[in-house]
């Protein structure tokens, strides 16, 4: 064959066995991804029947395609979309956790509150009759500045208490005193002798040890779940940046632009936009961890020394207790009022003398443990207690955790198996970058995401603010210190692995936390009632009646 005819044919021949290539590719059917973008709910008008020119495409490789620009934008909207209801379903544990148990916990204190208030009025209706109800706003005031601070009033426990037990002293002064006038100045002089004399026994200072850190315990826990479930509700609910919607699209939907609808991303590739999409996210992770420590060392103290129910349960008894201390010390608290406020002004006489109303049950009724509700909101703290606790260990790291929790979901990634056979973010390959670590200045360098973490987020920077305010109100309450109105001199809220209770604060021993009812003979424990109610009665019948005479005069 002449030179200049075979110079001809082969450069003829190489470019005929080129076209049938490019033709191949030009011919590629669209038909799966139409299939599968249909799926989405989306328009089939968008998308091409075969394969074009991607020189339009924005984000997805630029190659031939299944996509139009359109389509490019639609997906990317999707992807965003997607990432959101992810993170939003991914965080849904913890967020019904804080939001349920808030409510079951917050239902709890308040009931309790109710019971503890309905029991002392329909115990001391019995025991005291209409001498109570005529003085019962004493103890309603009691109550009500009680759950007034669990609802987040401003109110000084420890100044409230004693408040009550000096109006307590000032009622009951008059009732036992009733041959003297006393004046408002006179009265106020018999409350300041209050801690001196002691009337109510050792009763006022146990109970205020034990109200004042439950109660502080109590409404802090509910303060931290109401945190807990603030944070995770803004968290869970993301705003990408457009750097992330980038590479979300990349990562999710380009396979379809390539033809490839059916294969899924490579784990280790999600997990670095995952990371860059939510590297403030994790950044909350630290005071996250911290809070949740602080509320599961909260949680040991309502299960043990700070337990509002063994506090408030008996309170009727334990006040009943100081009451019938005051009327066996009548005479001598009497007569040191008397030596340190002066002889009072005797009252005008008494036009006739009125003997108890013989309906008046001065027996006191003791308190019986299997008589009182164990339960208020149908349930009891220990159980509830317990319950969180449980709750409260796995929602740790939950925020760093998120993009492993993502990524490991079969509907969004390939797997760890199938390396081989996943979109790498170019082409259905092994992804090759190494996986970033957590958290924002870790994203300098991710392959996926453009992260700007000069700027870190401000409304995720709130959020962990949030949560070092509330851990550290959590952690004066674990040491029994109300953080409003703790003095600034005690150092016993400091750090330490301790009780964080100092000796002359916390008691050693919680007298009416009963657990257990010893084992009595039936027959022997009635006797043993009738004798103590029957010396109860013969010990309290001449205070009481002094107190009767003198209602019954007050209110002529």
């Amino acid at each position: 064959m002449p030179s200049w005819i075979r110079a001809v044919i082969l450069p003829l021949s190489g470019l005929l066995l080129s076209l049938p290539a490019a033709a191949d590719v030009k011919a590629r059917s669209c038909s799966e991804v139409r299939q599968a973008y249909g799926a989405k709910g989306f328009s089939l008008a968008d998308i091409p029947y075969q394969e074009i020119a991607g020189e339009h495409l924005r984000i997805c490789p630029q190659e031939y395609t299944c996509c139009t620009t359109e389509m490019e934008d639609k997906l990317s909207q999707q992807s965003k979309l997607e990432f959101e209801n992810l993170v939003e379903e991914t965080s849904h544990f913890v967020r019904t956790t804080f939001v349920s148990r808030h409510k079951k916990f917050d239902e709890f204190f308040r009931e309790l509150l109710e019971n503890a208030e309905k029991s002392l009025n329909d115990m001391f209706v019995r025991t005291y009759g209409m001498l109570y109800m005529q003085n019962s706003e004493v103890f309603q005031d009691l109550f009500t500045e009680l759950k007034r601070y669990y609802t987040g009033g401003n109110v000084n426990l420890e100044e409230m208490l004693n408040d009550f037990w000096a109006r307590l002293l000032e009622r009951m002064f008059q009732l036992i005193n009733p041959q003297y006038h006393f004046s408002e100045d006179y009265l106020e002089c018999v409350s300041k002798y209050t801690d001196q004399l002691k009337p109510f026994g050792d009763v006022p200072r146990k109970l205020k040890i034990q109200v004042t850190r439950a109660f502080i315990a109590a409404r802090t826990f509910v303060q931290g779940l109401t945190v807990g479930r603030e944070v995770a509700n803004r968290v869970s609910k993301v705003s990408p940046t457009p750097g992330c919607i980038r590479a979300l699209m990349k990562m999710l939907y380009c396979p379809y632009c390539r033809g490839l609808p059916t294969v899924r991303p490579c784990n280790n590739y999600c997990l670095n936009v995952m990371k860059g999409c939510l590297a403030n996210q994790a950044d909350l992770d630290t005071e996250w961890n911290l809070f949740i420590d602080a509320m599961l060392l909260v949680a040991e103290r309502l299960e043990g020394p700070f337990n509002i129910e063994s506090v408030m349960d008996p309170i009727d008894v334990k006040i009943s207790e100081a009451i019938m201390n005051m009327q066996e010390n009548s005479m001598q608290v009497s007569a040191k009022v008397f030596q340190g406020c002066g002889q009072p002004k005797p009252a005008p006489a008494l036009r006739s003398a009125r003997s108890a109303p013989e309906n008046f049950n001065t027996r006191f009724r003791p308190y019986n443990p299997e008589e009182r509700p164990t339960t208020a909101a149908g349930t009891s703290l220990d159980r509830l207690v317990t319950d969180i606790k449980e709750k409260l260990k796995l929602s740790k790291k939950v925020w760093s955790a998120l993009p492993y929790t993502i990524c490991k979901d079969e509907s969004v990634t390939a797997g760890t198996s199938n390396e081989e056979e996943c979109w790498n973010g170019q082409s259905k390959a092994r992804y090759l970058p190494e996986i970033m670590n957590d958290g924002l200045t870790n994203q300098i360098n991710n392959p996926e995401v453009e992260v700007d973490i000069t700027r870190p987020d401000t409304f995720i920077r709130q959020q962990i603010m949030a949560l070092r305010v509330m851990t550290n109100k959590l952690k004066n309450a674990y040491n029994g210190n109300d953080v409003n109105f703790q003095d600034t001199s005690d150092e016993s809220s400091g750090s330490g692995s301790g009780s964080g209770c100092m000796d002359d604060v916390c008691p050693t021993e919680f007298e009416f936390v009963t657990t257990e009812a010893p084992a009595v003979d039936p027959d022997r424990r009635e006797e043993e009632s009738s004798s103590a109610a029957q010396g109860s009665y013969s010990l309290l019948s001449w205070p009481l009646v002094c107190m009767v005479l003198a209602l019954q005069r007050l209110h002529r």
